[in-house]
């Protein structure tokens, strides 16, 4: 039986139109550079694809999957994207950090599949696009650990500085309280007790120490401040590094924040701090648990879509 639908894929696949072949993305060819000046250095991949992959080279005009198997052009823009058949019963879409990825039931044929393709041109290419922007905002995002660089935190921002004159213990200003720290951060300058060759290693892990220091404080401060306007009690306060959590909340009081929300602005973090105490009366996400929410932060939903629409910085 197997053998039999495996002939029937086959001579359908056959008479479909032939797929265009996926061309290399140009690249162009490197001038040699005058002496006296330093080339820039290549910057490692990262977890998330670079634009290239994306745009194939510099080709505004195009999207490539780096597992593109297949591709087509939408109106004016070429796109180039993975697809896979497996056990599902319609074709379905995706857009992700690689670009699209096309799924499709192992008996479709491919003319299908690309007309599915054309039907969806303009949700393909809006997302394609809202994608490449975001991505590019990651980049430009992106943290260089050395003196004098700049990062986000409490909605401003801070600058490093590389002294090692100050021991780690006094590191930076000292914020007093989460409200002195909606006005001191502006001016704020972080004194690293580190030497001026320093890796960005040994910069980025002092800094992110200070900042969970900060972070672990100001979350404390702001729980005891929300807790009693919604009649509940925290009993212990947790850290964490979670990539698609923000925070969490069990039945006996206990509460997890993701330290690196001390990048946003107070309000935000209010925002958040309110949502898992909330959850310590409602432990779900009903109509009552967000009318909760809402009485201690009525707009709570324009916080929120801050926490999706502000990147956080890159720190790889």
């Amino acid at each position: 039986m197997a053998l039999l639908q495996r002939l029937f894929q086959y001579t359908l696949d056959l008479f479909d139109p032939e797929p265009v072949p996926i061309a290399p993305a140009r690249t162009k060819k490197a001038r040699p550079k005058p002496s006296g000046k330093i080339a820039p250095k290549a910057v490692a991949p990262s977890i998330s694809p670079s634009a290239d992959l994306w745009q194939g080279g510099s080709d505004e005009s195009a999207f490539r999957h780096p597992r593109a198997s297949r591709e087509l052009r939408l109106g004016e823009t070429l796109v180039a994207y993975e697809f896979k058949r497996g056990k599902r019963r319609t074709i379905g879409f995706s857009v992700g950090p690689d670009g699209l990825a096309v799924s499709a039931p192992k008996w479709s044929p491919l003319y299908e599949v690309d007309a599915a393709v054309r039907e969806k041109a303009d949700w393909i290419l809006k997302k394609l696009q809202e994608s490449r922007q975001r991505q590019a905002r990651l980049e430009s995002a992106r943290i260089e650990w050395k003196d004098g660089a700049t990062l986000p935190f409490l909605g401003d921002s801070v600058t490093l500085v590389l002294d090692p004159s100050h021991a780690f213990a006094a590191v930076g200003a000292e914020l007093k309280s989460a409200a002195d720290a909606a006005s001191v951060a502006p001016r704020l300058t972080l004194h690293l007790g580190l030497a001026r060759q320093a890796t960005q290693d040994q910069i980025r892990d002092a800094v992110q120490a200070w900042l969970m220091r900060q972070a672990k404080r100001i979350f404390a401060e702001r729980l005891n401040h929300f807790a009693p306007q919604l009649g509940v009690h925290w009993q212990r306060l947790s850290l964490s590094n979670a990539g698609t959590r923000w925070g969490s909340a069990k039945s006996d009081g206990s509460i997890r924040l993701n330290w690196r929300l001390i990048h946003f602005k107070l309000s935000v973090i209010d925002y958040v701090v309110v949502h898992e105490l909330s959850h310590l009366r409602v432990m779900d996400h009903s109509p009552r648990f967000w009318d909760t929410v809402r009485t201690v932060v009525p707009d709570y939903a324009l916080l929120r879509s801050q926490l999706k629409d502000d990147g956080l910085p890159r720190w790889q």
